[in-house]
């Protein structure tokens, strides 16, 4: 990640480990990595982490652990897991339908596929951007693309925080505390 962008990223830093989150909240900002379609056009919001280790051990970070926590007013908080390469693929290519809208026809018209499917592209596109492994050698950075789902509602970033609950450092097996990173910090809307 350029130094210019993580100063305008969210981040937290403590026992070591500093960790960065910038939301992706221009369209623009896909089309290097998913140049025929995005997931920000299918509700899907990408958040670009860094993880630096400035310390002398292995830290190992639970990528599936992490999670985006909004919160909807001040009862109702929602944690949102990070989808996998191949959920935003198949999210991407079949976005869900409205329940609410009602089809003309009573029987679905089969139409003809125009080729090979998009989800094994996506789903190499999704792979190759995403963070590439949890484990951080001693003065290194790991860095690469979370995925989740909002269903096109991006305002919910002004409460959200990416919330990382489990680091260890590798020798001793000793856990960090945890990193809750505010989203809203980074300037976004």
């Amino acid at each position: 990640m350029p130094q210019g962008s993580l100063r305008t990223a969210s981040l937290e830093s403590h026992e070591g480990l500093t960790i960065s989150a910038l939301p992706w909240t221009d369209p623009a900002k896909y089309k290097e990595k998913f140049p025929k379609k995005s997931p920000y056009s299918a509700g899907i919001l990408a958040v670009q982490v860094s993880f630096r280790n400035d310390s002398d051990d292995s830290m190992r970070v639970g990528l599936s652990r992490i999670r985006l926590t909004v919160h909807l007013d001040a009862d109702n908080v929602q944690e949102l897991e990070a989808m996998t390469p191949e959920e935003l693929a198949e999210a991407v290519a079949k976005p869900a339908k409205d329940p609410t809208s009602r089809s003309r026809l009573p029987l679905p018209v089969p139409v003809p596929s125009g080729g090979k499917s998009k989800v094994p592209e996506l789903q190499k596109e999704a792979q190759n951007a995403a963070v590439p492994t949890g484990v951080i050698a001693p003065h290194s950075t790991v860095e690469g693309l979370l995925y989740f789902d909002l269903r096109n509602q991006f305002d919910l970033l002004q409460t959200a925080h990416l919330y990382v609950p489990d680091v260890v450092l590798m020798r001793g097996n000793r856990a960090l505390t945890f990193f809750d990173i505010d989203l809203a910090a980074s300037g976004n809307p």
